[in-house]
């Protein structure tokens, strides 16, 4: 049985382990997930794709850095309007720009709750 997509998901984090798992964690709830480990790859994959639903962001990578991301995004008229959530180890408030700090570790439970209120599916 072929079940329609939840929305399309970005996950720019630059560690290897945290990025694939939140990757198979949302493609077994059903969103398209694409990847990027770090802010240059995230822009180069928004180059090729339709505008994500969301964009889960770490802020802290090399190449290009969270921040540095958001001020290339918001650039762009297509993407300036995607939600960006936060994914942090450091305690932050959610940099201007995103719609919230989803702190590391997170549960599970809560990724997901999160990813559905704010994951605007394509029409």
């Amino acid at each position: 049985m072929v079940t329609a997509s939840r929305g399309s998901v970005l996950v720019v984090e630059d560690d290897d382990d945290i990025r694939a798992a939140v990757a198979e964690i949302l493609e077994g709830e059903g969103y398209d997930v694409a990847i990027a480990a770090n802010g240059r790859e995230a822009l180069d994959e928004l180059a090729t794709m339709r505008a994500p639903g969301l964009i889960l962001l770490d802020l802290m990578m090399p190449v290009m850095n969270g921040h540095e991301f958001l001020t290339h995004l918001r650039a762009q008229a297509r993407f300036r309007d995607v939600p960006v959530l936060v994914l942090t180890a450091v305690s932050t408030e959610a940099p201007k720009g995103t719609r919230g700090v989803l702190r590391k570790p997170f549960v599970v439970e809560e990724l997901l709750d999160a990813v559905q209120q704010l994951c605007a599916v394509a029409a």
